[in-house]
Formats: structure tokens, sequence, C-alpha cells
């Protein structure tokens, strides 16, 4: 006689894969933006970054220049290479003198509101290849009959992988126009609650949201970089550019099975 035992247990490991790709125009500033500009490389894994904000400083030159709003003592935060000089900033004080990329970037707060506020109508497609190796399972986040017109409702459309940006940021219980400004870190999780048996398989992927950064203390996400070109005679300049954006980080998780196993019983049955 066989009989069938259930056994419980949590998933050890997975090995997972994700592909992100973001769509969507913008225009702002009186020029067009496109994917090649507003998503930039991140060294994280498994992340992408949408650009929100900017602050740009053109034709800048390596030169000597006054430094930016800082008075020539011990707080003289540089930029550059100090020279020892202290010149005239303008009619009202001087500041250090720096060798450096001139005119040096000011020091001002981040435009508000957000120079790409109209990215949290980007859309982001999710691409989540898991696989369980000690089952030798392997799954995709994409379904079957999937529709490439969807977009994720957590009520009417839980499994679509097409992903607004605004809704995001909305399901973490955030605002997008005021996260825009300086920018943040958020979290989509992806969790695989499986169940494995072959007579009772079911593995479908439940997405939640929430902010990683501290808005408190230390929120917003911001770099630099520059774009490098010569002049008709030779000269070299720059136009720096300090971005702020959104970080997104996919986190995927595995979840619980449940295994039916045949077990032969040692069970007697005796004729009377």
């Amino acid at each position: 006689m066989w009989l069938w035992e259930l056994c419980s247990g949590n998933v050890g490991e997975i090995s997972s894969s994700v592909r992100t790709n973001v769509k969507g125009v913008a225009y702002a500033n009186n020029r067009i933006w496109d994917t090649a500009e507003y998503t930039i490389p991140t060294q994280a894994v498994n992340s992408f970054f949408v650009m929100t904000n900017i602050i740009k400083t053109e034709n800048q030159s390596k030169q000597e220049c006054p430094e930016v709003n800082m008075f020539c003592d011990l707080s003289c935060f540089s930029t550059g290479i100090q020279t020892g000089r202290c010149v005239d900033y303008n009619v009202t004080f001087k500041t250090c003198e720096v060798e450096a990329w001139c005119p040096v970037q000011p020091m001002e707060n981040p435009p508000e509101p957000a120079v790409l506020r109209s990215s949290e109508d980007f859309t982001v497609l999710i691409k989540n290849n898991i696989n369980f190796p000690k089952f030798n399972c392997t799954e995709l986040n994409i379904p079957q009959d999937f529709n490439n017109s969807c977009t994720y409702n957590k009520t009417t459309s839980p499994l679509c992988p097409i992903f607004r940006l605004g809704d995001i940021v909305q399901e973490a219980n955030q605002k997008f126009s005021e996260m825009a400004v300086k920018g943040g870190i958020i979290a989509i999780r992806i969790n695989w609650d499986c169940n494995l048996d072959s007579w009772f398989y079911d593995c479908s992927p439940k997405y939640s949201f929430n902010r990683l950064d501290d808005k408190e203390t230390m929120p917003g996400l911001h770099f630099r970089y520059a774009r490098y070109y010569k002049l008709p005679h030779g000269e070299e300049q720059r136009t720096l550019f300090k971005v702020y954006g959104i970080r997104f980080d996919v986190l995927v998780f595995g979840g619980k099975l449940d295994i039916l196993i045949p077990k032969k019983s040692t069970t007697t049955l005796v004729l009377r």
C-alpha cells in the first residue's frame, strides 16, 4: 500500500537573473529627452536608474577662478587645486582661488519642480528568470498569455510585468513629484511563493515596493558626470551635469514549497 506524506520546508537558495527595459519620452527645458539620456548605467546589481532632475554647468575650461560662495578661511571647500590666493568673488566678498574647471559649479538647490517630473509616466518591463537548482525547476515572470499593452495593477493586473514608474513610487507610499526633486532609492521586491508538487503546482510572482533611502536624515540620490569637446582652436571644454534621479533595485526572494512524497506503508492487512 502506498500513502502520500506531506513535507513542508523553505527553499534554501534560488538562482535569479533580472533584465529591465525602460520606455518613455519627455519634453523639458525646450528639448526632447529619450531613454539614451535619462537612463544611466548603474554599478548596482539588478538595478536601473532614471534621471529626474539636473543642474547643468556649461562651457567649463581649465583655468584659475574664484571658488563658489566660500570665504578665505579654513572652511574653504575646494573643487580644484587651491593657488593660495584670496581673490574677489564679487563686489561683496573674497574667496579662495582655485585651479580647476571654471566656472565651478554653483552651490544651489536642485530645480523645483523637477525638470523631468513627467518621467512618472515612463514604464519599465521587468524580466525575471528564477531557478530552483535542487528541484531542477525554472520559472519566468512573463505570463503565457502576456499582453504587452498591460500595466501592472495589484488588483486588476497583479501578474503584468510592465510597471508605470509613478505607480511604483505610489505603491511605496511616496509622492513622485517630491521624490523627483532630489532622487532616492526604491525597492521592487519579487517574491516567488511556490508549490512545486506536480499535483498542486503553483509558482507565481508577487510584487511589493518600498523606499530604501532615509528621506528624513539623508534623502536623495545624485552624482556628477561630464561631456567633453574641443573648440576649433583646440581648447578643451566640458559641460558638467549634476544629476538627480531614482534608482530602482529589483530584489528577488524564493518562497515556501510543499511536496507530496510517496511512502510505502508497513501496515499489514489481516483477513479473517
